[in-house]
């Protein structure tokens, strides 16, 4: 287990580890000292054979009084990411294995929620049996923000069509708003510009809260330069408003944050300093 808020446990869903572009990449805006600025906040992000910076692959397991809740599903299994060749027709049990570790199998998953419909957070969403898609989580809702969606079908294309909309024609999925409730103790954050309906995760037990960022941030340093654009926000300029808000609300609860793409153990604090903010584990 990762922490414990109340009465909700919340587990690291693990499923890669690894170099991922090069910082300068990643970060269009943040000036040819990237890298540098990076190892100085959080030595060891960066791969000293390929440069890339490293960033897990993870979600998140919730487990409540009332329900389990999975908060992103990784990549998966035989996806089709050509542009990625690590992450293109995976075959590894790293992600199932991690639900063990937590006690939980496939059967067990109350609800999917995802953050948004990015590649990297949708993959688990579906599995391949006799060469069609189908829903891993047999009796799962999947929460989907309904902003995100409308943009994933517009534009199609081999995530949408192999990891959400099977899940939509299986009668699964439920299309949310902004700010939607699930039970007692978990509730969506908007935080739109990364992609349009993207949101972060509130959960809330016996006084204590706690954040999932989802891709409102990719590193901690987005702490300390919260103006950084990322390389597939899809308004860089809507994501830094977003950024900023998320990160003085969780700030003035003092409240434990957990990063999705965020170095090992991707768990802490952010603390108001000046005129931004500051990372502490």
């Amino acid at each position: 287990m990762l922490c414990k808020v109340g009465e909700v446990e919340i587990w690291r869903i693990l499923e890669i580890h690894a170099p991922f572009l090069a910082p300068e990449e990643l970060y269009p805006n943040a000036g040819s000292d990237v890298a540098s600025i990076l190892e100085t906040h959080d030595p060891g992000c960066i791969c000293p054979q390929s440069g890339g910076l490293i960033l897990p692959i993870q979600g998140f397991l919730l487990k409540t009084p009332s329900h389990i809740i999975l908060v992103d599903s990784c990549v998966g299994n035989d996806k089709t990411v050509p542009g990625m060749p690590d992450w293109h027709k995976r075959s590894d049990s790293r992600f199932e294995s991690s639900l063990k570790a937590a006690g939980v199998g496939f059967k067990d998953i109350d609800y999917v929620l995802c953050t948004h419909l990015h590649t990297d957070h949708v993959g688990w969403n579906t599995q391949l049996v006799d060469g069609r898609w189908v829903p891993t989580f047999p009796k799962a809702r999947y929460i989907i923000p309904e902003a995100d969606e409308d943009f994933g079908r517009n534009r199609g294309g081999d995530s949408y069509n192999e990891s959400v909309l099977p899940v939509i024609e299986a009668g699964q999925a439920e299309l949310v708003k902004e700010e939607h409730r699930l039970g007692d103790h978990v509730s969506l954050i908007p935080t739109p510009g990364h992609t349009p309906g993207h949101v972060a995760i509130s959960v809330r037990s016996g006084g204590h809260d706690a954040v999932i960022t989802g891709d409102a941030l990719h590193s901690t340093v987005q702490c300390w330069y919260p103006n950084w654009h990322f390389k597939h926000d899809a308004d860089a300029e809507m994501a830094v408003t977003s950024r900023i808000r998320l990160l003085e609300r969780v700030a003035e609860a003092n409240c434990i944050v957990l990063g999705n793409h965020f170095s090992l153990p991707s768990i802490g604090r952010v603390v108001a300093e000046n005129d931004t903010f500051r990372w502490e584990q």
